[in-house]
């Protein structure tokens, strides 16, 4: 018979660095669609589907060709285009949507994707999936520059730099 003292020792792993640990993690939810009639409607179910990847907040931007329309919110995406009014605006053959699972910037509503704005080059919606890694760096560089943030979203910053790009790029 041995003794506990003579066995080794077995030191579980613990991963340092979320690349290490094997597990699924999932992250916000994405959504595209281009080419029917109503494609908000099949974005928001896409996004229902996806559900389980973010809960916190869903948006859809949907344009029909001439402009944009945007409708982002906190809550589930059943809460959030539940409305025929609502679903009605986002009238289009292409639509982009996205459900958040924050893993950084504030639970709030100016965070809520889909992002969109206006540049020199057009209308530009955004959704993103992830975390910059050197995000904290290029926003302090951004706003050196001149640029102004409404979000603490990560997405804000590649909405920024394409803007900024050139086209010829």
């Amino acid at each position: 018979m041995t003794s506990d003292a003579s066995l080794p020792s077995v030191t579980r792993f613990q991963p340092q660095h979320p690349f290490d640990d094997d597990r699924l993690h999932e992250e916000c939810g994405v959504f595209g669609i281009f080419g029917t009639d109503d494609a908000a409607a099949h974005a928001a179910l896409g996004l229902h589907a996806l559900q389980h990847r973010g809960q916190e907040a869903a948006g859809i931007v949907a344009f029909d060709g001439a402009q944009f329309h945007v409708h982002r919110s906190l809550g589930l995406v059943s809460d959030v285009f539940a409305s025929e009014a609502v679903m009605d605006r986002l009238a289009g053959p292409a639509a982009i949507g996205h459900n958040r699972y924050a893993t950084t910037g504030d639970t709030v509503r100016r965070n809520v994707q889909p992002i969109f704005v206006e540049t020199d080059m057009g209308g530009l919606a955004l959704a993103h999936n992830g975390n910059l890694t050197n995000a904290h760096m290029v926003r302090k560089d951004l706003v050196k520059h001149g640029a102004i943030f409404q979000s603490t979203s990560d997405t804000e910053i590649i909405v920024h730099l394409v803007a900024l790009s050139d086209m010829n790029d």
